[in-house]
């Protein structure tokens, strides 16, 4: 297991890559996560531009404590290793990921890894840049736990239901009604947050496309969470809180797990193998359910 930097990704804010003022509104959200895209909110004549958009809001923007991400397009594509380039050239001392799209298999996340490799040591960056990738192909899926293992640089998977649906053909007219028995994404989201959570890296969901139901947002990012993500993308700034909601503890279960983990250290001290608190038997095995609650707090500052 490497030793990955451990980042709040329970927002992920998805900011054109091509628009100054939006730069500006993502850089100042209260979004963990906000990343600056130049895939598919980018026109192909608008790409090069774009690349040097990103740098100067990267260089010239307060993001606090937001993890900055550059959202790059996918291997196959003529600007993907220009993308990497320009961007690390330009804004690399302020850079903490690059986001990789379509990937479908560990060679993709290798040549990214590669070019970082020689851009950090040709510029001397002081930090690894880290690399975060969509899973958005059926190809991508069926190979993602060798995706999950394929570069130290790992960080998180991320589940893209939109282009996943038309690569394989779904029919999604009944979605949300009376269609599928079921949450049609519910094997894709599974089988992401258990590669990820094996290679020790960050399960995140993607995005609600009708930014103006947050009753739907809630129900997908409730799901999402219930399987183990950490977070959800938000594709417009509304869908910011909800999302820092769902995937925060709660005070009372931050309490309470505080409360259980304190009575286990000292059963143990005691030599005891579990304890009763409160009618909560707690041992070897739920004392890691608690402790998953106690260092999400640590990590979010509660």
């Amino acid at each position: 297991m490497t030793d990955r930097p451990m980042r709040l990704r329970r927002s992920q804010l998805s900011v054109p890559g091509v628009s100054e003022k939006m730069l500006q509104k993502g850089a100042a959200s209260d979004a963990d996560h906000v990343f600056l895209d130049l895939e598919d909110a980018v026109a192909p004549s608008e790409k090069r531009g774009a690349r040097k958009t990103i740098v100067a809001a990267l260089n010239g923007l307060d993001w606090g404590r937001k993890t900055r991400c550059v959202r790059v397009n996918d291997v196959t594509t003529e600007w993907c290793f220009e993308d990497i380039i320009e961007v690390v050239e330009g804004a690399g001392a302020n850079l903490d990921t690059i986001m990789l799209t379509k990937a479908v298999g560990a060679a993709d996340v290798q040549f990214v890894s590669l070019m970082l490799d020689q851009l950090e040591k040709k510029l001397k960056l002081p930090r690894r840049i880290g690399i975060e990738v969509l899973i958005e192909e059926a190809g991508g899926l069926q190979h993602v736990e060798a995706i999950a293992a394929a570069s130290p640089r790992m960080e998180s998977l991320i589940f893209g239901m939109g282009d996943y649906s038309a690569s394989q053909q779904m029919n999604l007219r009944g979605w949300g009604g009376e269609g599928y028995p079921g949450d049609i994404f519910h094997y894709p989201r599974f089988r992401i947050a258990m590669a990820a959570r094996a290679a020790g890296l960050d399960p995140v969901d993607g995005p609600y496309a009708n930014f103006r139901d947050e009753d739907g947002f809630r129900r997908e990012a409730k799901y999402a969470h219930m399987l183990g993500f950490v977070g959800k993308w938000a594709i417009h700034p509304a869908q910011i809180a909800p999302a820092l909601e769902i995937f925060s503890p709660t005070e009372r279960e931050v309490s309470r797990a505080r409360e259980l983990a304190t009575a286990y250290d000292k059963a143990l001290a005691e030599g005891l193998g579990s304890v009763n608190v409160n009618g909560t038997m707690v041992d070897a095995a739920s004392i890691r359910i608690v402790m998953n609650t106690v260092r999400r707090a640590d990590l979010i500052g509660l």
